[in-house]
Parts: structure tokens; sequence; C-alpha cells
């Protein structure tokens, strides 16, 4: 018998483990729910949860069968009837999970978030630990975005990136994503794409190879789904991205075989606490910071904060405790946090050391632009590449 890969030996052994469902692994191509499936899932999924599994699905397909039940044969272009469509279809949706988990003894709790949930501080920890309740009292969570109040959420990818965020709100082990697809796939040498079995960081490089949209009934596509787990790996968790429609799909992922794309390595880093976490992945970026090489050397290698000297350039216009993306002029966004100075300020001083701040702005309120107790670096040297 072949060898399980060390990643996949540790996937097999996570404990906490998002499953999220996109809408065309349960709606048909005419529209309809496809209950065959949903009940073949929800039987994998009582499965791992009866084997001892902490479970936490993220279930799209409301919209899909409030369009079907309001008649309604392409997804509307205008918000109100989408979030009429949602409203019609999350109570159908979750009665049909009800009635499956319920056949299967697996008892379920309806999770309805919005992003700014998750951004606000306080609404955070509430659902932090709310899920954190239910799942001491062998509750599945199944969540999905509010889209009946959302107003900017309703657009491409968003469950998606609510699954990572989700997985990242209650310290997941693991997050599979499932499609209708077997998986990233990588063009070869005679032109036809081949599955990537393992990715081991999401580069620039493998998002541009990323194809494939949404349909009538969803949002989201492979793009998506890499740009989700990009974030949730790079804390050293794993993510997998299979095809839901398959057959034992879950079974085979849960046990280590082959199966998908398995994004990430599961190597343990260092907690960077939730505070920073909150930062970076909950806030939306309101601006970039571009800096020189030793300003990312220090930030990175010494875990020091950003000064002026070491900005070169700056994107966007950002109010004081915005947060920002840091980068270098050529490279990818290394790090997130949030900014003691406004745009203007910052382009003011930037190049210049602390000491000449208060003769350029007046006064001098910080040394540091973006210190290092409110930022946290998102990724080091090397972890943008490799496959396997």
């Amino acid at each position: 018998m072949k060898p399980i890969p060390t990643t996949r030996t540790r996937l097999a052994a996570t404990q906490r483990v998002i499953i999220k469902i996109g809408s065309r692994v349960l709606i048909q191509k005419n529209g309809r729910p496809d209950l065959r499936r949903m009940r073949a899932l929800v039987k994998e999924i009582a499965a791992l949860h009866h084997a001892g599994k902490e479970v936490v699905v993220v279930s799209s397909g409301a919209i899909g069968a409030g369009l079907h039940a309001l008649d309604l044969r392409r997804r509307p272009d205008n918000l109100p009837t989408l979030q009429m469509a949602a409203a019609v279809g999350q109570t159908r949706l979750m009665s049909r999970y009800s009635a499956l988990f319920a056949r299967e003894r697996v008892r379920i709790g309806q999770v309805l978030l919005t992003h700014d949930d998750l951004r606000d501080r306080v609404r955070h920890l509430n659902a932090r630990n709310t899920m954190m309740h239910l799942l001491r009292h062998r509750i599945v969570p199944v969540v999905n975005e509010n889209d009946v109040v959302a107003v900017d959420e309703i657009k491409f990818g968003d469950n998606d990136q609510l699954a990572a965020l989700v997985g990242m709100l209650i310290d997941a082990d693991a997050l599979i994503l499932l499609s209708t697809v077997d998986g990233f796939r990588r063009p070869g040498p005679s032109g036809r794409t081949r599955r990537v079995p393992h990715l081991r960081a999401v580069s620039d490089d493998v998002l541009a190879l990323a194809t494939g949209s949404g349909s009538l009934f969803s949002t989201g596509g492979m793009r998506t789904k890499l740009e989700a787990a990009h974030d949730f790996i790079n804390l050293g968790r794993l993510a997998v991205i299979a095809n839901g429609r398959k057959a034992g799909v879950l079974a085979r992922i849960m046990a280590g075989a082959d199966e998908g794309t398995l994004m990430g390595t599961g190597e343990p880093r260092g907690d960077p606490g939730r505070r920073k976490q909150w930062i970076a992945f909950f806030n939306r970026p309101q601006g970039t910071l571009v800096v020189d090489d030793g300003a990312r050397r220090a930030i990175v290698e010494r875990g020091t904060s950003l000064l002026p000297a070491g900005i070169r350039d700056l994107e966007g216009t950002f109010p004081i405790g915005a947060v920002v993306n840091i980068r270098t002029a050529d490279g990818p966004v290394f790090a997130r946090g949030l900014v003691e100075y406004d745009h203007t300020a910052v382009r003011t001083i930037m190049g210049h050391k602390t000491t000449e701040i208060a003769a350029l702005l007046g006064t001098k309120d910080y040394d540091e632009v973006v210190h290092r107790d409110h930022m946290l670096v998102l990724s080091r040297e090397g972890d943008n590449h490799g496959t396997t």
C-alpha cells in the first residue's frame, strides 16, 4: 500500500474542520436543489461528527433555492431581488438540513453572519463564543452569509472567504472547499490540464493560472477558493479543494487519501494571537505601504515596527487606525497592520528619520508608522513557492 505523505497524515489527524459546500454542489443545472447529493453529504458529515470530529458547515445554496421557489430562471442583477431570494431560500435550505441531519442523529444550529459581524470586535468575540459553545455541546453549526441584510457581501467569492474567516475565528485545523472540480489544475506539456495534488502555498503564479467563475446560481470560482485558502494556510493550517459531487469525498479526504488539491504544510507556527489575526484578516485594508528590502527584512526577520525611513511609496487614502497592507515594490503583501498616521502624514514623513517627524508635521505622536504590536507578518521567505 502506498504510504500517505506527511502532510496528508497531518490532515487526517485534524480535529476541527470547516466544510464549505458550494451552490453548484447543491443545485442542479435546472436550478432545482439536488436532494440526493445533499443527503449523501449530510451522511458523510454526520459520520465525521460521530467519529469525534468537530465539524462546521458553511453552506451556499440559499439564493439558488430561493430562485427556484420563486420560479426565477436567471440570477437577478438587482440587490432587492437577490435579498428576496435569500429570504425565501434560507428557510427552505435549513429545513432540509434539519430533517436530513436529524435522520443521522445530529443536532444543528443556524449561524448567519455578515462581514461587519466579524469586523466589529465585540460582535466578533460574541460570534466566536457562540460557535465554540455549539461545538462543546456537540451541535454542528451551519453557517451562511446573511444575504437578506448584506449589501456588498453578495458578490464574487463571498462564501469561500466566509468559510476561511470562520475557520480562523474558531481556530479550525482544516478547511475543505467542495466544488464541482477535482482540485486546482495546471496546464501540462501537452496542453491538457492535470490536477495538482499539493500546493505548499498559494503564490501569485498559481493565482494567475486559476480559471473558472460562477454560474447562474453561484458566484465563486477557482480563484476565490485559492484566495480564501491563502491566509488560512499561512497560519500553519491545511486546506483542500475537492469535488463535492464525488461519492465518499469527505471520508477519503479525512483518511489522508490523495483527493483534491491539498494546500499548506500543516507545520506548526508561532501563535500570532487572536487580536493580531482580527487586525490582519477581519478588517479590509484601506491602503498599501510600499517599503524597501531593508524594512522588509527588519519586520520579517527581527520582528521590528515599520518606521517612516523604510517607506518608499503608498497607495490609497486612509485615516489613523486603518488597516493597511505592507509590501515591497516588486513583491507580494508580506504583512498587515494598523497605521499610526493618516495617508497625508505618511506621504510627508516617508523616507525620513523618526527624529525629523516633528519638524515635518509640527508634532510627533509616534516614532512608528505601524507598530509591531499592531502588525501581523503574513508570509516569510520561501512561503510562496512549491508544488508537489
